[in-house]
């Protein structure tokens, strides 16, 4: 009976990856709640300010902070609301990581929108936790729950604990 169940136990994680690999998944994200009324920190090589449009673009190894949270990206665009009474959103692009904690993903493009405390990432999402990784075409981040979903052709690797 031991290793019929030794047997069936692979086929049963298969089967579950192939659901979610079908679906989407919510997963925890970081081992902190952000508070998105923290001030943010953005330091690029180069910044260009367009006062007309209410926007700045950070160029060049941009490290954004607010904080345990740290994101970094090629390019950065920073929306500043119609009052300019501070940040509204951020869009970041080319080679994004975004670094929780212990959790890491990475992807091509990110959107925070500060007001609703959410980080959407997209394209080749890719979520690395401890030994796991799960990778997904969108990742929506809620920073208030530390909540993650996962979504568009999920797929995971999950490392068995333990010694067989």
């Amino acid at each position: 009976m031991t290793r019929v169940k030794y047997i069936l136990l692979p086929i049963f994680l298969i089967l579950s990856a192939m659901s979610v690999a079908a679906q989407g998944t919510n997963v925890a994200f970081g081992t902190i709640r952000q508070d998105t009324s923290l001030p943010v920190e953005v330091t690029a090589d180069n910044l260009s300010v367009d006062q007309a449009t209410g926007t700045a673009i950070f160029t060049g190894n941009v490290v954004i902070g607010q904080g345990e949270m740290r994101l970094s990206a090629a390019r950065v665009l920073v929306v500043y609301r119609a009052d300019a009474e501070g940040i509204a959103r951020l869009e970041a692009t080319g080679g994004v990581t975004l670094v929780s904690g212990a959790d890491a993903a990475e992807s091509q493009r990110a959107d925070y929108d500060i007001d609703s405390g959410t980080i959407v990432m997209t394209g080749n999402v890719l979520l690395a936790q401890g030994r796991n990784a799960l990778s997904s075409d969108k990742m929506s981040v809620n920073l208030s729950d530390g909540t993650a979903q996962m979504s568009g052709r999920v797929k995971t690797t999950l490392q068995p604990g333990g010694s067989n």
